[in-house]
């Protein structure tokens, strides 16, 4: 790393520490000088809290091909197979890579899989492929790579760094259109720095946070999807977003999910007199879909008025509980629930966009020098449903994907000449702080009651112009202000409201996660396709 007119100059710019990013800088650091920003502290991303696993071809009664059927068919007619495929096929060498690289799966006996690991079943799955570590395997992941990238001599890592916007070619008004950089706020020094490249990845996660209840952690603000937009890149599908069914439910949780493992293991879900009912929405039950499921979830609560349901698998022993569940079995315990003797309260909430920066199978955006990765990208692998347990297999196989690509062109790329520093000279420091927060909260709750599990025309043009309003407001205080952490992200959750809503309106029929009330059925009178949003300053040539 070298500072010029107090730039910082990396052959890459990773944004975004999860799994994707994480395993993205280890595999480049072996060839090029990498940037690693997180907005918070290293370790805190989505992928920190994934518990069930990822999904592999490792059990000897399993195959690629059954892998791929059942992510097809999650994905109601909207997978890209190729991509499916591609993913699959690399997934057994993206285990070995992490195995590798430290990361301890839980151990088991041979028939129930790879020799030495313990595979478990989740929805849409027919097999069992899930490998796991314990009930934390994003927590062993995460934690794991993060300890690794800060030590290698190629990787800088910049944590509490929260990026603002790109720098590409057309924004400079040049005719180059390359991403050639990025704005990025260091909150320790309270100063806006910015940051050249060869090349730019935007591995920022997803965008849960734009709903009210979520199991996402605070960080996943739609932040890459909201800069790409900016940019000038398409995005796609941001109408599928899904809601896990399973939240713990407690006034003292935040965002606390119950693994899909649990159902995947005989768990039950019960209403509040202890009835089952997922049989009467889908022959799999509660191996259903996670679309289904909580669509069964949300329509027995509101149908009966009850604040939640409840997850049973006290049937099971002890001893298999709290091995296999140990850190939701603590959990639960502190909070006065027992679940080796009784059912523990559940709810839905967002969980994962399906949609994002529309890239190829490399990791790359409409932009040159552009790469997007994990959940913040749109590859065409989940359709209009993620089968669980295909995100961390998507953020490995498709990091992988990318570190190729750039390495091959690294020697035959330039960085960036000196490019213009941030310009607070017409800006003061907000008096009203208040604004944010509020209009933090109106977009969460408007989306939640309007852009939620179920909807309908008249919610959807309710959301509509309410964000049209919000837009404004927002981009008016984002003009006058400061910035701050909390304005960024605000900015960033509005425009990724505002790509939902629009893509929401624009498909007028009931798949996989966007279900609507007006049109409840899949319209079979044609092809089903893709809703691609493309900017007023796009560029590029649409695909």
């Amino acid at each position: 790393m070298s500072k010029l007119n107090k730039q910082y100059q990396y052959d890459v710019l990773i944004i975004g520490s999860g799994a994707a990013g994480l395993n993205l800088a280890l595999l480049l650091a072996l060839q090029a000088r990498v940037a690693l920003v997180s907005k918070a502290p290293l370790t805190e991303s989505a992928t920190l809290y994934a518990q069930g696993g990822i999904s592999a071809v490792l059990g000897e009664h399993d195959s690629i091909d059954s892998h791929v059927e059942d992510t097809l068919t999650a994905g109601c007619g909207l997978c890209d197979e190729k991509v499916v495929r591609l993913a699959v096929e690399r997934g057994a060498h993206s285990i070995q890579w992490l195995i590798d690289h430290g990361i301890a799966f839980t151990q088991s006996s041979a028939e129930n899989g790879k020799p030495g690991y313990h595979l478990t079943r989740e929805g849409g799955h027919s097999h069992r492929r899930i490998i796991h570590a314990a009930d934390a395997t994003g927590r062993e992941v995460e934690t794991t790579l993060a300890g690794q990238a800060r030590q290698h001599p190629n990787i800088d890592v910049f944590e509490n760094h929260t990026a603002i916007d790109l720098i590409t070619g057309q924004k400079l008004g040049l005719r180059n259109h390359r991403c050639l950089g990025a704005y990025i706020l260091d909150e320790a020094k309270n100063r806006v720095a910015v940051f050249r490249a060869k090349f730019i990845v935007l591995a920022t996660g997803g965008a849960g946070k734009v709903y009210l209840y979520t199991s996402n952690p605070d960080v996943s603000t739609g932040d890459g999807i909201a800069m790409a937009w900016r940019a000038g890149c398409r995005i796609a599908n941001m109408e599928f977003i899904q809601f896990h069914p399973t939240c713990l439910y407690h006034p003292e949780t935040k965002s606390f999910l119950i693994t899909e493992a649990i159902r995947g293991e005989g768990g039950k879900l019960r209403l509040p007199d202890g009835t089952t009912f997922m049989q009467r929405f889908h022959p799999q039950a509660e191996l259903a879909p996670r679309d289904i499921v909580a669509r069964a979830i949300d329509h027995e609560m509101k149908r009966l008025g009850a604040e939640c349901v409840y997850l049973d698998i006290s049937h099971a022993s002890t001893n298999f509980i709290t091995e296999h569940f140990p850190t939701i079995y603590e959990r639960c315990l502190k909070l006065g629930y027992d679940m080796t003797q009784q059912a523990i309260p559940v709810v839905p909430a967002a969980h994962y966009v399906c949609g994002g920066i529309k890239t190829d199978a490399l990791g790359r955006s409409d932009i040159e020098g552009l790469y997007a990765i994990g959940e913040t990208a749109f590859t065409g692998m989940h359709g209009a449903n993620r089968m669980a347990s295909n995100s961390l297999l998507e953020c490995l196989v498709f990091a992988e994907a990318a570190s190729r690509d750039i390495l091959a062109q690294l020697d035959k790329t330039d960085i960036a000449e000196p490019l213009p520093e941030w310009d607070e000279s017409r800006v003061s420091d907000s008096d009203e702080e208040v604004v944010v927060t509020h209009n933090w909260h109106e977009l969460r709750r408007f989306m939640w009651n309007y852009v939620g599990i179920v909807r309908t025309d008249k919610r959807l043009q309710r959301a509509k112009r309410r964000i049209e309003l919000l837009l404004q407001e927002i981009d008016e205080y984002y003009s006058h202000f400061r910035i701050t952490k909390n304005l960024i992200e605000l900015r960033n959750l509005s425009v990724v409201a505002d790509l939902i809503i629009r893509s929401a309106i624009l498909r007028t029929e009931s798949r996989g996660l966007h279900y609507t009330l007006d049109a409840p059925q899949i319209d079979n009178s044609r092809p089903p396709k893709n809703t691609v949003l493309i900017p007023k300053n796009f560029v590029g040539k649409s695909k």
